[in-house]
């Protein structure tokens, strides 16, 4: 059946049949009528009133100028790789020169249709079955262009051509349904790839931005450490130089040697009272119970310290010198006197 349906000429196209010569006629707008004089072609009637000589002229052909449209019966053709393809259209013509397709084919349709079909198949022996898909729209324009160029000296123009259906082998079809969703499972795998890159990416960039926060606070912490402990040291060391100051205002007064001399003492008998509470080892000098030695001792390193300060001062008050000394060894002898 689908041999004898190639085969088969496709369907002639309506036109309003051939009209008797009376005269006076009236063509219908969209045709186009031949005339003939004696059987030697006179000329084509134009639509609306005409007029013509009885038993001279005949009307031959009755041509249509309306766009025709041909259904291509489905045939098959193999593809580039050798796959075999059943593959029909639709294609859509117009009479330009109704001289032409009187006269030069017998059946313009049936020649144009045979046409399409030869080169529907030409075409798809150069394309593979994957391009056969993808380029529908150059397939047919290339059918169009071919059969323009043969169908020039018929007085008919190809407007245009479309595949409608395509069938392709079971066995193919099963092949390319795998092959689809091989391409599916392959663009999923590389999205998930690429979405667990872009996530390992984003955690890097986090990690790496926090420790950079972690150690630009580390630094201004360390900054402003350093900063307190400098300004803790400077108001230490201003509060040590005051209290130099005033001690130093304190000793130039009247009894200020002695009052020192005191004091170092007092600090000397305290510091070697608590050496046996730090440690389990002391070591002792020979005359532990010699107070007035140990307090001399101490008296001596603290005048070698003024000693200088002594000299310079010595011209200046030299009566404040001898007194101090003497309140100092008094103090003494009556430590010395209760301690014994």
């Amino acid at each position: 059946l689908k041999r004898a349906a190639q085969l088969a000429p496709a369907p002639c196209r309506w036109n309003s049949g051939l009209p008797m010569n009376i005269g006076v006629l009236f063509v219908p707008q969209q045709e186009a009528w031949v005339v003939e004089r004696m059987g030697k072609f006179h000329r084509i009637l134009e639509p609306g009133l005409n007029f013509l000589i009885p038993l001279l002229d005949r009307i031959r052909y009755v041509q249509s100028l309306k766009e025709i449209v041909i259904n291509v019966p489905e045939q098959s053709a193999v593809t580039l790789d050798n796959v075999t393809l059943q593959i029909d259209g639709v294609l859509y013509l117009r009479v330009m020169d109704p001289y032409k397709a009187s006269y030069g084919v017998e059946d313009p349709e049936y020649a144009v249709t045979q046409l399409a079909q030869t080169t529907m198949r030409s075409e798809l022996g150069k394309l593979s079955l994957d391009r056969v898909f993808r380029e529908r729209e150059s397939l047919n324009a290339n059918i169009v262009d071919a059969i323009n160029q043969a169908s020039d000296c018929w007085g008919i123009r190809c407007l245009r051509y479309e595949i409608k259906d395509i069938h392709v082998p079971p066995r193919v079809k099963e092949s390319m349904q795998m092959q689809v969703e091989a391409e599916r499972r392959k663009r999923a795998t590389v999205l998930e790839s690429e979405g667990t890159r872009e996530s390992a990416i984003n955690v890097a960039e986090g990690q790496k931005q926090a420790q950079i926060l972690a150690s630009e606070a580390e630094k201004a912490e360390q900054i402003n450490k350093a900063a307190g402990e400098a300004n803790a040291m400077l108001v230490k060391a201003r509060a040590k130089a005051e209290a130099i100051q005033l001690l130093a205002a304190a000793l130039a007064q009247q009894h200020g040697n002695a009052a020192a001399s005191l004091s170092v003492a007092e600090q000397y008998v305290n510091a070697f009272s608590k050496i046996a509470k730090d440690s389990n080892t002391v070591l002792l000098p020979a005359n532990t119970g010699d107070v007035t030695n140990m307090v001399a001792q101490a008296l001596g390193i603290y005048t070698t310290l003024t000693k200088p300060q002594a000299v310079k001062t010595q011209d200046e008050m030299p009566s404040a010198h001898e007194d101090s000394r003497s309140p100092v060894t008094e103090v003494l002898k009556a430590e010395q006197g209760s301690s014994s």
